[in-house]
This record gives structure tokens, C-alpha cells and sequence, in this order.
């Protein structure tokens, strides 16, 4: 006894063949005002950003917050250990002092920076995600080699199944494919 599983819409996937191609349809797409889309793209495209309307990201802010925490960290740190805690007198040398101290701080400054990068990179990117819809496309796999695609999400709020898909089918490349998603 098989469960006929259900599924709906997860949005519409356009594939293109050249890069001038991408970076015209995605200009259109950011003007038609469309926020949850994506382009996919076999090596990186210079310019693609800007077609998108993509807005920097805050993630170099919170590597810098994460490098001067293992900065704070590391002071503190030592100096508890060496000057507070447990003060020992080495050659009349001082309880605590930077250069001393120097190697650890900037060991802990640059691992804090590297877990701020790794898991501000994995949450900012929602990873991780070890299924998403559009590997269903069987089109969607030249992603990797040789095409380039646009996909738009039916959650975003400007999307109408009909005229989504002819919007997207005036883009200049293929015909849209709907990609479907099955319910939870």
C-alpha cells in the first residue's frame, strides 16, 4: 500500500545559455521587483551581484566582532591566569605584560574570527540543506557544467503562478519549468 505523496509549487526555473544572456534576465527579474530569487551558475560571473540588486552582507562586521572577542578573551584570559590568579615571579620579570602575552592573543583573535566566518556563513546561508526542489529539475544539473539558470520561488509574495510564468518565459531563455516540492 503506497501513500500518493502531494506536492505543490515550488516556483519556476529558467535556464539560459550565455552569461549576457543571465545578467539581462536577472536585471529584469531585480526590476520587476521579485526578493526571493536566485541565479545558479556553473563558476563565478563578474557583475552578477550588481543584476541582482544583491545588498553587501553584515558578515565582515561580525567577523571583526568575533576577532576582537578572542582578543578580549585572551587578555583576560592571561592576565587572570598570570597576574591575579596564580602570580609567579620569573627574573624579577612583571606579573603580566603584551609581549608576553602576544602569541596567545593573536591565536585567539584569529579563532574566533574563523568560527565567526564558518557559522555566520553557515546561518546567513541557512546550511545546512541537504535537499532543496530544484535538484528534482533533471535540467538543473548542467547548473554545474555548462548552463545557467534563474529560479523564483512561489513563496515570494509578487508571485502569480500564470503571470509569474509568463514574465519568466520573456526573459530570453528557455521555456520556464515548474519545479514542484512535496508536502510536508
Amino acid at each position: 500500500m503506497s501513500a500518493e505523496r502531494k506536492t505543490s509549487l515550488w516556483g519556476y526555473l529558467i535556464e539560459f545559455e550565455t552569461v549576457d544572456q543571465l545578467i539581462h534576465a536577472a536585471e529584469k527579474v531585480r526590476d520587476a521587483g521579485f526578493d526571493k530569487w536566485d541565479a545558479h551558475t556553473p563558476f563565478p560571473v563578474h557583475g552578477l551581484d550588481k543584476a541582482m540588486g544583491v545588498k553587501r552582507t553584515i558578515l565582515p562586521y561580525l567577523v571583526f566582532v568575533g576577532g576582537f572577542t578572542g582578543l578580549i578573551v585572551a587578555i583576560v584570559m592571561q592576565w587572570w591566569m598570570n597576574a591575579y590568579d596564580y602570580p609567579y615571579i620569573i627574573s624579577g620579570k612583571p606579573f603580566w605584560s603584551i609581549p608576553a602575552n602576544f602569541p596567545i592573543m593573536f591565536e585567539l583573535t584569529v579563532l574566533f574570527s574563523a568560527f565567526a566566518t564558518f557559522f555566520g556563513m553557515l546561518g546567513f546561508n541557512q546550511l545546512p540543506e541537504l535537499y532543496h526542489p530544484l535538484f528534482s529539475a533533471e535540467r538543473f544539473r548542467r547548473a554545474t557544467s555548462d548552463r545557467f539558470f534563474i529560479s523564483i520561488e512561489a513563496k515570494d509574495p509578487k508571485f502569480h503562478a500564470e503571470k509569474t510564468k509568463s514574465f519568466a518565459d520573456t526573459l530570453g531563455g528557455a521555456p520556464a519549468l515548474a519545479v514542484e516540492e512535496e508536502d510536508e
